[in-house]
C-alpha cells in the first residue's frame, strides 16, 4: 500500500512513521463500546482476526518535494495510492496548492487533507483538488486508528478502482477491435479481400473533395467470364476472380486503390498521374489478365476490358457521375471487342441524350404495352413452400430490345415518368395478385412515390377496389429512401401499418444500416441484399453478417428475407441461421403472370388478361 505523507513538522512525520510501521492493535474496548455494553448489556462480538496491511510510506517535508516524489512514482509505474497533506507548511506552498498540483499530476490519487486550522474551507480545497469523491479530511490531533483505517480503506478503494478501470479498458479495446473487424467486413469484398463498391465510392467522394485534378477512375471487367462459370462451375469462377484481383493489385502502382465492385467487375482509382500514364497503367492491368490461366487443373483463357474516366475533364461531376461514365466507357470497350482501354468522352456519353431517350422511351412504353410485370416466388424457409411473390418491372423496347432494370430504373426515378410508372405498376400488380389468394405480394416503390402526400390513401383505395386485404401487400423501400426524410418516412410507415399493410426495408445492410433505423421505424421485415448471400456458404465474415442480421431481426420480431439464393448450400446455411423467407433463382426466376397462375392452378382475371 503505497502512501505519501507531506508535512513540515518532523514530529508529525515520526508519528506517521510509527503508526504505519507498527501493526494495528488488537481490538480494545472503546468508550463507545463500553457505553453500549453498559446501556444494553450486550456482549461485544469477538474480535475479527485480520492480517495487518503492509504500508510503504514516503515522506516529504514540503509541498514541492512531495509533488516531485509523486511525479517520479507515476513515471516509474508505481504511483501513490493515498497522499496525506498538511495544510500549513511554511515557508513553501501550502496544502491547498500542493493538493492542486498533485491532482494535476495524478488524477487517480486520493488526497487526505490533515490540519488543525480552519483557514481553508473544504469547498475551496475541493474546487481546486477535486473531484469530491477523491479528497478527504482529518483534523489534528488525529487518532492512529483513524489514520490507519482511512489509509487502508482508501488503498483498497484505489486497488478496486484500478481493477475496474482495467476491466473497462479491456472491454473498450475488445469493442474497438470488434468494430474494426465489422468495418473491415462491411468495406471489403468477401471473396478477394479487396475493397468493395461502397468503400470505392466513399474513397472517390473523399478524393473529389480535394479536387478532380490528376484523378482517374477505371472500371475493368473480365472477358469470357460467363463461359468459365458455365463450363467449370462457380468455384472455378471464384478462383478466376481471386487470381485476377491478385494480379491487378500486384501490377497497380503503389497507393492505387483496387476494388471488386461485384461479379467480375473491378474498380481502380488512380491519382497523381497524367492521362498518358493512366492509360498505360490500365493497359498493363489488362495484360496481367490476358491469356491462359490454370484453374483446378483446367486451362482457362480470359481477358479483360477497361473504361477510363479523366476526372479533370469533368470538374462539376460527383462520384456517381464518374462511376457511371466509367461504366459507359467499359461498355464501349466491350463493344469494341474487349481487351482494350476506352477513355470516356462526350460522344460516348451522350449522357443527357441517353437519359432523354430513356425517358421518352418509358413514356412511349406506358402507352404501347412494352412494359410487363414478372413475379419471382418467395418461399418460407421452414417448409420451402411459396408464400408470396415479388413484382419485378420489365421493359422490352421496340428500339432497344430488352432494357435491364438497372439501366432504366435510376433514370426513371429522377424523371416525372416515375409517378406514372409507379401508378401503372400498382394497378397491374394488385389486379394480378387476386390470382393467388392467401399469398402476399411485394411491390418496390421509388422515393418519389413513397413521399407522395396521398401515397397511403391511393394505395388503400386501390387495394379495396381489387378486394385485397392490406396484410397481403408488402411495401418495399430502400434504407436510403427512409433516411432521406426520416420524420416523414416514420409517419408514412405508421400510416401504412395502421391500414394493415406490411412494410419491408429492401437491400438492408448495403447503406448506412443502423439499429436506430429499425427502432424508429416499425417495419415488418428486412431483406438482406444478395451481395451478402453470394459467398456466405464459403465465407465466414459474410455468414457472420447474415447471422447478426438474423439475430437482430429475431430480437425485434421481424421477418428476414434472404435475396439471391442460387445454391442448395446457401439455402441450407440460411435456414440454419434463422432466415424466415428465401428468394432467388434456386426457387424460381421472375415469370409472367400467366405462367405463375398456370403453375398455381389459378386463372387470370379479365382485366389482367386484357
Amino acid at each position: 500500500m503505497s502512501i505519501l505523507v507531506i508535512d513540515d513538522e518532523a514530529a508529525v512525520r515520526d508519528a506517521y512513521r510509527l503508526l504505519f510501521s507498527s501493526p494495528a492493535p488488537s481490538r480494545s474496548l472503546s468508550r463507545a463500546d463500553a457505553l453500549a455494553e453498559e446501556l444494553f448489556g450486550a456482549a461485544l462480538p469477538p474480535p475479527v482476526s485480520r492480517e495487518a496491511p503492509a504500508f510503504e510510506v514516503s515522506f516529504a517535508a514540503q509541498g514541492l518535494e512531495g509533488i516531485e516524489l509523486a511525479a517520479r512514482a507515476l513515471q516509474e509505474g508505481t504511483p501513490f495510492k493515498v497522499a496525506f497533506v498538511d495544510v500549513r507548511m511554511p515557508p513553501g506552498i501550502d496544502g491547498k496548492e500542493t493538493a492542486r498540483r498533485l491532482r494535476a499530476i495524478d488524477p487517480d490519487l486520493q488526497i487526505v487533507i490533515v490540519s488543525a486550522w480552519s483557514d481553508h474551507s473544504v469547498t475551496d480545497i475541493t474546487a481546486v483538488a477535486g473531484p469530491a469523491d477523491r479528497i478527504f479530511y482529518i483534523c489534528k490531533p488525529f487518532e492512529p486508528d483513524e489514520v490507519r483505517q482511512m489509509a487502508r480503506a482508501l488503498c483498497e478503494r484505489w486497488d478496486n478502482d484500478t481493477r475496474q478501470l482495467m476491466v473497462l479498458r479491456a472491454k473498450i479495446a475488445e469493442l474497438a477491435a470488434s468494430e474494426a473487424r465489422a468495418q473491415h467486413i462491411a468495406s471489403h469484398d468477401f471473396l478477394t479481400g479487396a475493397a468493395n463498391r461502397m468503400a470505392f465510392q466513399n474513397r472517390l467522394v473523399e478524393r473529389l473533395e480535394a479536387g478532380p485534378n490528376d484523378l482517374f477512375v477505371a472500371f475493368l471487367d473480365l472477358d469470357h467470364f460467363k463461359h468459365v462459370n458455365d463450363t467449370f462451375g462457380h468455384d472455378a469462377g471464384d478462383e478466376v476472380i481471386r487470381m485476377a484481383c491478385a494480379a491487378f493489385c500486384a501490377r497497380a502502382p503503389e497507393g492505387t486503390m483496387v476494388a471488386r465492385l461485384g461479379g467480375d467487375e473491378f474498380g481502380v482509382l488512380l491519382t497523381g498521374t497524367d492521362r498518358e500514364t493512366a492509360v498505360a497503367t490500365c493497359q498493363g492491368l489488362l495484360e496481367t489478365c490476358s491469356g491462359d490461366f490454370s484453374v483446378f487443373g483446367n486451362s482457362v483463357f480470359i481477358g479483360a476490358s477497361c473504361g477510363l474516366v479523366d476526372g479533370s475533364c469533368h470538374p462539376d461531376c460527383d462520384a456517381a457521375d464518374l462511376m457511371r461514365f466509367a461504366d459507359l466507357a467499359l461498355f464501349a470497350a466491350k463493344q469494341d471487342g474487349g481487351q482494350t482501354v476506352r477513355v470516356f468522352d462526350k460522344q460516348l456519353d451522350a449522357s443527357q441524350q441517353f437519359r432523354q431517350r430513356i425517358e421518352a422511351g418509358l413514356f412511349y412504353a406506358l402507352a404501347s404495352a412494352e412494359l410487363s410485370i414478372h413475379y419471382q416466388p418467395i418461399v418460407a424457409s421452414d417448409t420451402l413452400e411459396v408464400v408470396g411473390y415479388e413484382a419485378l418491372l420489365r421493359w422490352n423496347s421496340r428500339d432497344y430490345g430488352t432494357v435491364p432494370p438497372g439501366v432504366f430504373m435510376p433514370i426513371a426515378e429522377e424523371s416525372p415518368v416515375t409517378l406514372l410508372l409507379g401508378d401503372w405498376v400498382v394497378e397491374r400488380v394488385l389486379c394480378d395478385a387476386r390470382g393467388w389468394p392467401g399469398k402476399f405480394t411485394a411491390i418496390n416503390f421509388s422515393p418519389r412515390q413513397f413521399q407522395r402526400q396521398d401515397f397511403v390513401a391511393r394505395l388503400a383505395a386501390e387495394a379495396r377496389q381489387n378486394g385485397l386485404a392490406p396484410a397481403l401487400i408488402q411495401i418495399e423501400v430502400t434504407e436510403s429512401t427512409l433516411r432521406a426524410h426520416a420524420r416523414q418516412s416514420r409517419k408514412i410507415v405508421d400510416e401504412l401499418r395502421a391500414q394493415g399493410f406490411r412494410v419491408a426495408i429492401d437491400d438492408f445492410g448495403t447503406g448506412a444500416s443502423s439499429i436506430t433505423h429499425l427502432q424508429d421505424l416499425a417495419v415488418d421485415a428486412i431483406k438482406i441484399d444478395r451481395s451478402f448471400i453470394e459467398g456466405m456458404d464459403r465465407d465466414r465474415p459474410s455468414a457472420a453478417i447474415v447471422t447478426a442480421l438474423s439475430h437482430l431481426a429475431a430480437g425485434l420480431g421481424l421477418d428476414i428475407v434472404a435475396e439471391g439464393v442460387e445454391r442448395i448450400s446457401q439455402r441450407d446455411v440460411l435456414r440454419q441461421l434463422g432466415c424466415t423467407h428465401l428468394q432467388g433463382f434456386l426457387f424460381g426466376q421472375g415469370q409472367a403472370v400467366e405462367r405463375v397462375l398456370s403453375a398455381s392452378g389459378g386463372e387470370p382475371s379479365r382485366s389482367a388478361a386484357g
